[in-house]
């Protein structure tokens, strides 16, 4: 393992992986975590390192982390705000946990930090759930975990009990929690909601739009479903938004992207009938539409990737897996898939023609200085993402 792990370092790509975290800031794609398949053994990658994959440029580096570091885990939620990377929840060794760590992106330094609240309770211990950035506030919904039978509220159904798993008077099941955290005041919360609440699931995509949390399907016992909710974040009312077209296909370990202020972007996933998908759709909240979205990675399957949004409204797929990993557990991917979801403007459109044609064009190469310098040195790190030989599975 150590010298795979050494040899492909040296490649300077990613490793392949699911269930790990991704977040991007500053047109930087940040990966830490998750796991891969070793001899048909689950190893955790590592858990003091972090890639990053420059958006510009295609090209990886890896960052040695330090400070108080986490357990190596999969399933874990991780978000963007401020510059910071926050990740709460997921499983390790030891199974689920219900601890929160921070990282500044933007320092170079990549130290660790464990969150210990000062206010509030934070929420039992699950992995596979979801978290909207909104006001400052990261706000999570639903995961499987552990929960004691005494904290277990029968009357409101918050917890549904998996009967294959429980120990004494320990139990685990799938939630529909909704839990706040607030960075400043270092607090967690349980916002009282109003409303339906959807039924609790955990391997669910969501994303926020405007003022508004939005969670599509995700597993609870064994199915998985496409329903779409909504909770207004200002009122903390629930509602369930039923689509007036024909639906995706029920799924889970999928993801959800807002692409525009009306529009969210599903890919990938997990069937009902336990088949890893290829497909994307196009979801909008106004006119509650579904749309299959023709995209060129049909024959990419992917489930428990993450998915994020670039400043061009970029969607960039990462990693995953192609197989249901539950029977056969090897097909886990590196490659960065890049969906294109609206039109590019003008100088990204010139910046890119310039690149991919300079090498062939000596008229081209002979006005390149000429450029003023800081758009030249744009340039070049965008001609360096077109190199004939890089070594990046890159789509």
């Amino acid at each position: 393992m150590d010298s795979a792990l050494e040899r492909h370092c040296s490649e300077l790509v990613a490793r392949e992986r699911s269930g790990h975290t991704a977040v991007v800031v500053d047109n930087l794609l940040y990966v830490w975590g998750g796991y891969m398949s070793v001899a048909e053994e689950e190893v955790f990658l590592p858990n003091d390192e972090i890639w990053v994959y420059d958006l510009e440029t295609g090209i990886w580096e890896v960052f040695h982390m330090s400070g108080e570091v986490p357990p190596s885990m999969s399933g874990t939620c991780g978000c963007s705000l401020n510059g910071h990377l926050y990740i709460f929840g997921g499983c390790d060794d030891n199974g689920q946990t219900n601890k929160m760590y921070c990282v500044d992106l933007t320092n170079g330094e990549y130290m660790w930090r464990k969150i210990v609240q000062e206010f509030g309770s934070a929420p039992s211990p699950r992995d596979k759930l979801s978290c909207w950035v909104y006001n400052g506030k990261l706000i999570y919904f639903g995961g499987y975990g552990h929960k004691l039978l005494a904290d277990i509220n029968n009357r409101n159904r918050s917890f549904i009990v998996d009967e294959t798993s429980w120990v004494e008077d320990v139990f685990w099941g799938w939630n529909n929690e909704v839990h706040a955290f607030d960075p400043m005041q270092v607090s967690w919360s349980e916002p009282k909601t109003h409303g339906r609440a959807p039924a609790p699931r955990a391997a669910h995509a969501s994303t926020t739009l405007k003022s508004r949390g939005y969670i599509c399907g995700g597993r609870v016992m064994e199915t998985r479903t496409s329903d779409v909710h909504c909770l207004d974040l200002e009122s903390w009312t629930w509602s369930e938004i039923v689509p007036l077209s024909s639906t995706p296909v029920g799924r889970s370990w999928h993801t959800l992207s807002a692409v525009s202020d009306t529009t969210m972007f599903l890919f990938g996933g997990l069937s009902v009938d336990c088949k890893p998908m290829s497909d994307g759709w196009l979801f909008d909240t106004e006119t509650k539409l579904w749309r299959e979205f023709e995209h060129p990675y049909k024959n990419k399957p992917r489930l428990w990737h993450t998915a994020c949004v670039n400043r061009d409204s970029d969607v960039i797929v990462f990693g995953g897996s192609c197989d249901y990993i539950l029977l056969v557990d090897t097909g886990h991917c590196n490659e960065a898939l890049v969906f294109q979801m609206q039109p590019y403007p003008l100088f990204r459109i010139c910046e890119d023609y310039v690149a991919k044609n300079v090498r062939k064009s000596e008229s081209l190469r002979n006005q390149l200085p000429l450029l003023p310098p800081k758009l030249l040195k744009a340039l070049q790190r965008r001609i360096s993402f077109y190199r004939p030989s890089k070594k990046q599975n890159i789509n």
